[in-house]
């Protein structure tokens, strides 16, 4: 008798049991950093203890059963299982590795990265990871198959698997209420642990949210914002350069042990040594710096669904441009004046889709020249690339390798902390070197053009602290090292006379705690633009300077 086909010999599933064994996989394969916060402080030994994480598990469990039967049919389940359990592998290698939260802002942070910056995170740690959590069970996914039913049937085997496991979930809530509520309300942060419905969820978040923005157009700030003028011909030039993940704890000029800012330490510039950011990732922390409201008044759809400075500051006759070495300005910059470093391609700056920051100093030279020309107010923005991690050593050129050993692999895993501060140490030697060529610049043009720098990092980095690598924590648990950054001001002879500027005013306010909550203030204030949203207190040199057309 001939044997029957290979199909026929594979194991048959219903989607309901495929869920449930997917669901399961990923409560014991996905979630031991939410099993590991969620237990944390409670005795190992204790009753209660095994019974809250019981609870949890079954909680977790049903969840996920519950959210695959709602989407999975017979012709759905296996492309939609085999999705999320891609994601949750990539993203459970993530969480352990650098200990983060895959919350909203993380995925958005994600959905905005660059290739050459997404090619750096593909190291043969993840691979290997990947393949033991994703390739090997979608290749027993796409080898089961899926037993075929009448509608009727499944419909019935469906409408009682969801009310079994909404049961079981009201269950499961019932025997741990006060100490899950407990931790839900003093440990929000936790639910973004639990894999992969936090990708579900904070993915469908900002996609969302996307929309939503997209239907309506940005609402403007001023309707009438006036650039005052003190009547001298002679260009006005504002650089504002927007670091990246460089971090105050590492910062020579505001008290690092090693001096990692050794050139500006030579230089007449006013340091900020206590700067608080809006967020711990770019996709936060870069449209809130350009916003009125910032932290203090935090609201990120009022932010994104309204103008920037730049557009409020061009609309006054402001001459604005940006010039990016990363991955975008968020929506700052839209419809303004801008260009990439890459698209620029500086001899000898740029490799593998990624530019070294030099290359925003590109023919500054001469648009100082055209400015001079020009006359009027100008506003430049240089976003660098600065520490984005966790690749540093790729940030800097070889020239810079001052502290070593540095850690020269992707993955971090492979480096000892010792390298690896190393490796950021050199790139924030870097960041001082282009600031002090950006300086020489400016000074060398100081005769023609009245010029101002003002460089403030967009958040900062962990480099092992507490276990916690990189950036992106919930800001609300987010350690100091994240959230304290770096800032500096410089200005020329010319602009300090002509603005009357105080110097000792200026060091005491320097002196005192700041934040990017002052940066939309601040630039109003230099920049001479009057508008509704300039507050005067949030203004770092309000006060200090002796010219009358500042905003009132």
């Amino acid at each position: 008798m001939p044997s029957a086909p290979l199909r026929d010999r594979t194991p048959a599933f219903t989607p309901e049991a495929l869920a449930a064994v997917a669901s399961l996989f990923w409560l014991l394969s996905a979630n031991g950093a939410f099993f590991e916060a969620a237990l944390h402080g409670r005795s190992a030994q204790a009753a209660s203890t095994w019974a809250f994480g019981l609870a949890l598990a079954v909680l977790l469990f049903a969840l996920h059963l519950g959210l695959l039967l709602l989407v999975c049919t017979r012709w759905t389940t296996k492309p939609v299982i085999a999705a999320l359990l891609l994601a949750s592998a990539a993203g459970t290698w993530f969480v352990q590795s650098f200990r983060i939260y895959l919350d909203p802002s993380m995925l958005r942070n994600v959905l905005s990265t660059n290739p050459a910056e997404a090619g750096e995170l593909l190291t043969p740690g993840l691979m290997v990871h990947l393949l033991l959590y994703a390739g090997l069970p979608i290749g027993l996914l796409f080898f089961v198959r899926l037993r075929e039913r009448r509608w009727a049937q499944a419909a019935r085997t469906r409408l009682l698997a969801l009310a079994a496991v909404a049961v079981v979930l009201v269950a499961a809530l019932a025997s741990m209420m006060q100490p899950f509520a407990s931790l839900m309300r003093n440990h929000k942060e936790v639910r973004y642990l639990i894999t992969p419905a936090n990708l579900v969820w904070s993915t469908g978040s900002v996609l969302l949210r996307d929309v939503r923005g997209a239907a309506r157009p940005r609402q403007p700030l001023s309707s009438d914002p006036v650039l005052q003028s003190d009547g001298v011909p002679r260009a006005r030039v504002v650089v504002l350069v927007v670091g990246e993940t460089a971090r105050a704890a590492n910062w020579g000029l505001s008290g690092y042990a090693r001096q990692t800012t050794p050139l500006l330490a030579g230089l007449d510039v006013l340091n900020f040594a206590e700067v608080t950011s809006c967020g711990t990732n770019t996709e936060t922390s870069l449209p809130c710096m350009f916003a009125p409201v910032g932290r203090r008044q935090y609201d990120e759809d009022r932010i994104r669904g309204s103008e920037s400075l730049l557009h409020l500051v061009d609309r006054a006759g402001v001459r604005v441009h940006w010039r990016d070495n990363q991955s975008g300005c968020k929506g700052v910059c839209d419809d303004l004046p801008q260009d990439e470093v890459q698209s620029l391609n500086p001899a000898g700056l740029c490799d593998g889709g990624q530019c070294l920051d030099e290359g925003l100093l590109n023919g500054l030279d001469e648009r100082l020249v055209r400015a001079d020309a020009q006359g009027g107010t100008h506003l430049w923005v240089l976003h660098m690339l600065g520490n984005h991690g966790p690749s540093y050593y790729r940030r800097y050129p070889k020239a810079f390798s001052r502290f070593e050993p540095a850690c020269r692999n992707d993955d971090l895993s492979r480096c000892s902390r010792e390298e690896i501060v190393n490796a950021y140490d050199n790139a924030l030697l870097y960041t001082d070197h282009v600031l002090a060529e950006l300086v020489a610049m400016l000074k060398a043009r100081s005769d023609r053009v009245d010029s101002t720098m003002v460089f403030v990092s967009d958040h900062g980095e962990s480099l092992g602290e507490k276990g916690l690598f990189l950036h992106g924590m919930p800001y609300a648990i987010a350690p100091q090292e994240q959230t304290r950054v770096p800032m500096v001001m410089w200005w020329s002879a010319g602009w300090a006379r002509r603005e009357g500027l105080d110097a000792a005013c200026l060091r005491a306010r320097a002196a005192s705690p700041a934040s990017h909550d002052h940066l939309f203030h601040t630039l109003l204030g230099l920049l001479r633009v009057k508008a509704r949203e300039y507050e005067a207190p949030w203004d770092l040199g309000a006060g200090c300077t002796a010219a009358p057309a500042a905003p009132r």
